[in-house]
């Protein structure tokens, strides 16, 4: 990447080393593990509102209490409410830290979790919700911590936790962009991709198309039924014929199903589909295509709810030169810093399409997110809950906006 006329040259040194954020580090892991400890599926109110009161009652007893503080209910209010915590800081700028505290995994999913052995030589730490995204949660709190213990000049930080990540942030969606128009930038702890946080995220758009048949006997009068899964395979397979996996538009079939019987015309089927894309003008052209599909028996009635969830996070100006702070940052720690561009979606999609400079993926490296395997490499958190708050420090000093 070439240098940017942005930074002041030479760029700020690092505040802390690895080794500052790794003397803390049973700390910020017992942390995790207390949130991890409070199961917190996205379809849950009462274990939302217990881990959200966890996760705040943390951030207090870390930082001390917030400047401001907003706790919006959710609506519907079904999910997960969202809080914002202000922590005001000396430096003319504003930086959003976003995560979110819902999981996958429903509740009882903790006490029967048996993670299968393994032989990475590495040491794991494994728990439902742990690396999508608890930890990451814990690590933001301590970035902010180890610039505020050792009198860093920082800049306003405001956290935006979420309960309703995992399926998509209806309600937070709003405030979140709310609060990316006000920032400078953004950092999302979300895990990053084998060591490489993200700088780039497609968009995200969900279909649900239902045909409506007419039932008949399949043996005895088979010409009076309509078949709802016949005409809604029609349909289906169309729609796969529009995406362009080198525009980076990809459509999956991902759920089908209907019918009462094999000896039965189907009076009814359902398919879900999902679509990734990188063109933000992507969905407006897909909207009219899918109208424009056609099935051979028109006594089918065909339906689409379609959803565009979250916004493309192109790799923008923007993030590239938020991108070269952190690699400046991680070269002064002694560590090549690298970049990818994913196909998931995240929260930071929606600071993305406010304009706002974003960096996603600055948890901990694991894997295994939504699997009965999810880990952790603890000897991960001390480089990146370190990066984190140099990059904040650096924001402060060197961003030009």
């Amino acid at each position: 990447m070439a240098p940017d006329a942005h930074f002041s040259s030479p760029a700020t040194p690092a505040a802390f080393g690895e080794s500052a954020a790794a003397a803390h580090l049973d700390d910020i892991l017992a942390d995790a593990k207390l949130l991890v400890s409070h199961e917190s599926p996205s379809n849950d109110k009462t274990r939302l509102d217990d881990t959200l009161q966890t996760l705040i009652e943390l951030v207090t007893a870390r930082l001390g209490e917030p400047d401001e503080f907003t706790r919006i209910p959710a609506e519907p209010a079904t999910l997960g409410d969202v809080v914002v915590c202000r922590y005001e800081g000396s430096v003319e700028k504003q930086v959003l830290i976003a995560g979110h505290y819902d999981t996958v995994w429903p509740v009882g999913t903790l006490e029967a979790w048996n993670p299968p052995a393994h032989d990475d030589p590495r040491e794991r730490l494994s728990g439902p919700g742990l690396f999508d995204m608890k930890v990451g949660l814990a690590q933001a709190i301590w970035a902010v911590k180890l610039l505020d213990d050792a009198s860093v000049a920082r800049p306003t930080v405001t956290f935006v936790f979420n309960g309703d990540e995992e399926i998509g942030s209806p309600a937070s969606s709003p405030t979140i962009r709310e609060l990316a128009r006000a920032a400078d930038v953004g950092f999302v702890l979300e895990a990053p991709l084998n060591g490489a946080v993200k700088i780039g995220r497609k968009g995200i758009g969900n279909v649900v198309v239902t045909a409506e048949g007419i039932e008949a006997h399949a043996g005895v009068e088979p010409e009076k039924g309509a078949s709802a899964i016949t005409a809604l395979m029609e349909w289906c397979l169309a729609a796969s014929k529009l995406a362009d996996p080198e525009r980076g538009t990809t459509i999956n079939v991902g759920l089908i199903e209907g019918g009462t019987g094999a000896n039965v015309i189907p009076g009814r089927a359902q398919a879900v589909l999902d679509i990734r894309h990188w063109d933000p003008a992507e969905p407006a052209l897909l909207d009219a295509a899918f109208d424009a599909i056609t099935w051979t028996d028109n006594r089918v009635k065909i339906t689409q709810e379609r959803t565009w969830n979250r916004p493309p996070m192109p790799t923008t100006d923007g993030i590239e030169r938020l991108f070269a702070l952190l690699k400046e940052q991680a070269s002064a720690m002694g560590t090549d810093l690298e970049g990818v561009a994913v196909g998931g979606g995240s929260d930071a999609n929606f600071v993305a399409a406010e304009g706002t400079p974003v960096i996603c993926g600055l948890g901990a490296d694991g894997g295994g997110a939504h699997a009965r395997h999810e880990f952790i490499y603890p000897d991960s958190v001390p480089f990146f809950t370190a990066l984190l708050a140099n990059g904040i420090a650096a924001v402060g000093q060197e961003w030009k906006g």
